[in-house]
């Protein structure tokens, strides 16, 4: 099938990650989801998924409306902290994808309850995630599709969970993981309705994922053959996906870091389920090791920014947690730039750089890998109106 030969050079709104999905689909590649805590990492993830001419997923996690709605200690957020999260890290996605040439969908990761799910989309999300995968299997049905009727009303897309995945990422702990049974699978897209399904088939949150990890793809194959037969459309997502780059574990300890037992999944492995009916790629970890790297970095190559008022701080506080290398342990002494953008002064413009020029770094890399190259043309521009319609008119 020939690709578009040229992308419009108009602005776009936010689109529905439905219209993402339905382009990796149709022409068999994977789309990165990439994580954001911060206004600049929004803007960068705008940023390079435009050089590269590619679609852009943002994911905003249920903690991360958290932390961007100015709770330092994210893990004890409320849902107003989350309502006035979702609500900044949606202005900072709609500033920069306001003008924007690619399509750009933003997603909740791992919205733990209805409110949760309502809360981002009353903020202007256009995807949530309902994870209910904790949870007895009619009861994750339940949930899920409750979810289903209140977004589709909206045209908004929404991914489910089915399987357990092992590891650690804000709220989400899973000491053991459950492989999604693929005829489990089948019955629970047809009961819910949901246009996505995460699933576990071998991947794991964190940055410990252990070494030499094997992915099951004969699970991701099951599943699409299923829904092929039966005619049905779901996106089947892959979490837990960071790869960890060793370079930058490596740097980060060089830099007077201390992080061990940090293994990611090959991109080898992701290259090849996105060509087996794995769509959307989640990572997290990567960006958050190389800004992180970034800091540590930064503060050793110009000594006199340890010395600069507030971001003494940052420093400070990375001196005092060296294994830790999520950006949110350092970035609370600057949380207006965080939470809005503001830039107060060239030593803030800084630290700004170091985020902004480490969600790039790796970002970038796993656009060309996964695929979406020059891909944002095949992604059909249509409106969470426009959805909605389509959901009604399909009874979904």
């Amino acid at each position: 099938m020939p690709y578009p030969q040229k992308m419009e050079e108009t602005a776009m709104s936010l689109v529905p990650m439905r219209a993402i999905l339905e382009a990796t689909e149709k022409y068999n590649y994977a789309q990165g989801a990439f994580n954001v805590n911060a206004v600049a990492q929004a803007k960068a993830v705008v940023e390079v998924h435009e050089m590269f001419r590619s679609a852009a997923i943002i994911q905003g996690a249920d903690l991360a409306n958290a932390f961007m709605g100015g709770r330092a200690d994210f893990a004890n957020g409320t849902l107003e902290d989350k309502k006035v999260g979702a609500n900044n890290i949606a202005n900072a996605v709609k500033k920069y994808a306001e003008h924007s040439p690619i399509p750009v969908a933003l997603h909740l990761d791992h919205g733990k309850n209805i409110d949760s799910c309502v809360a981002a989309m009353d903020g202007g999300y256009t995807s949530v995630m309902i994870d209910g995968s904790s949870l007895p299997y009619e009861d994750n049905v339940a949930l899920t599709r409750e979810v289903v009727k209140l977004a589709h009303e909206r045209g908004v897309t929404v991914e489910g969970e089915l399987g357990v995945l092992a590891g650690v990422e804000d709220h989400v702990f899973s000491a053991t993981s459950t492989y999604t049974n693929p005829l489990t699978a089948y019955d629970f897209i047809k009961k819910t309705g949901v246009d996505a399904l995460a699933i576990s088939y071998g991947t794991q949150h964190g940055a410990n994922k252990g070494k030499d990890t094997i992915i099951r793809k004969e699970i991701a194959i099951a599943i699409k053959e299923i829904l092929r037969h039966e005619n049905i459309f779901c996106a089947l997502v892959s979490h837990g996906s960071s790869t960890v780059p060793q370079y930058i574990v490596r740097e980060i300890n060089e830099l007077g870091g201390d992080i061990h037992n940090a293994y990611g999944i090959a991109k080898d492995q992701l290259k090849e389920v996105s060509r087996l009916g794995i769509a959307k790629i989640n990572v997290d970890t990567d960006i958050r090791l190389a800004v992180t790297r970034n800091l540590r970095e930064l503060f050793r190559n110009e000594p006199a920014m340890r010395d600069e008022p507030v971001v003494d701080q940052i420093y400070k506080l990375l001196l005092e947690k060296p294994s830790a290398f999520d950006p949110r342990a350092f970035l609370p002494p600057i949380m207006d730039t965080v939470m809005y953008g503001t830039v107060p002064n060239e030593a803030v413009a800084k630290i700004v750089a170091c985020i902004e020029k480490g969600v790039k770094e790796v970002v970038g890399t796993l656009i060309v890998e996964f695929d979406s190259v020059g891909k944002a043309p095949l992604v059909e521009q249509v409106t969470l109106d426009e959805m909605a319609e389509r959901y009604r008119k399909a009874g979904i």
